[in-house]
């Protein structure tokens, strides 16, 4: 019988699955990790191909991520940016002058016919991290959102509006024509264990969720999955989780996130603040731990990490 911790495969967006990334990067070895990461948010600005979520990713494990943002690199300058806006060009997506370095490379390797996975894993090497970076996709995936305001692009939506429009419907552009890199099939056919990681689960996992098989390979799994709710008291972490769930009618709470999930989850680590709810879930046949979930240290990362691990060998094996 395989170990749990064999080959965790952990399905992730930007910055709070980025943080689960970490502790759990820094508990397993090398080999037992494959992070996936959603690639609906990437799109075209000043003629670059910019992938927000891999890069948020890939510069919180090379230790290089903005502490104060979690995305971005440290100590980045802004001077390509307000040379932008001095030419009266758009500023609204502020990209830093070493991650333009990050974007320039990939663009150019795009046009040169290299795959976003062959790229990423080039990248990742240069930045020495040990565990593979997986995009979701090498076909493109847009995520739109119906608003109150019209149809929005995900980085219009969220970054240029700041998430303040009323959300009707979402929709994954291009996801029924895409399809899972051949990477990404692997590492799911071979998962001892699927974490669902703290991100948007209707804007980060569910765009992994909507490529053709990848929902029916993960509930055809014998591997566990589980999920960290990204829902602490009511209120999310970060981001406009808990706004998008009430916009769209589904209830702000880890229960909510059970039934959005329906019936991929075996179980669910919920905040010890919101410890009451697990008898409802475990009724919807989820088992669920309370634990303090929310990680503001590296040693908090690394201590959730642990936990989950514990928790889904004790439950699971």
């Amino acid at each position: 019988m395989s170990d749990l911790r064999d080959h965790v495969v952990l399905l992730v967006g930007g910055v709070g699955g980025a943080k689960l990334a970490l502790g759990l990067a820094e508990v397993l070895p090398t080999g037992s990790l494959t992070i996936i990461v959603n690639t609906a948010d990437d799109f075209e600005h000043l003629g670059l191909h910019v992938s927000p979520d891999l890069d948020t990713v890939m510069y919180t494990l090379a230790g290089l991520a903005n502490p104060l943002t979690g995305w971005g690199v440290e100590g980045d300058t802004f001077r390509a940016i307000e040379m932008v806006g001095r030419y009266g060009g758009p500023t609204w997506f502020r990209l830093g002058d070493s991650d333009l370095g990050t974007n320039l490379l990939r663009t150019v390797m795009l046009r040169e016919g290299h795959t976003l996975t062959e790229i990423t894993r080039q990248l990742c090497g240069a930045l020495g991290i040990q565990h593979p970076i997986l995009p979701m996709t090498d076909h493109t995936v847009q995520t739109w959102l119906d608003t109150d305001q019209g149809p929005l692009a995900f980085q219009e939506y969220f970054v240029r509006e700041r998430w303040q429009p009323v959300v009707h419907r979402i929709r994954f552009v291009g996801a029924e024509e895409a399809r899972p890199s051949e990477a990404v099939h692997e590492a799911l056919e071979a998962a001892s264990l699927i974490v669902f990681g703290p991100s948007n689960p209707f804007l980060s996992i569910d765009p992994i969720l909507a490529l053709p098989g990848v929902r029916e390979q993960i509930a055809a799994s014998d591997a566990p999955c589980v999920a960290l709710s990204p829902i602490i008291g009511g209120e999310a972490v970060k981001g406009p989780a808990a706004k998008l769930m009430a916009e769209l009618g589904v209830d702000v709470s880890p229960v909510g996130i059970v039934t959005h999930y329906r019936d991929l989850l075996d179980g669910i680590i919920l905040d010890r603040v919101d410890s009451e709810l697990r008898q409802p879930i475990e009724a919807l046949n989820v088992r669920a731990m309370a634990e303090q979930t929310l990680m503001e240290t590296r040693e908090d990362k690394i201590r959730l990490a642990e936990k989950i691990l514990n928790w889904a060998e004790e439950n699971f094996e």
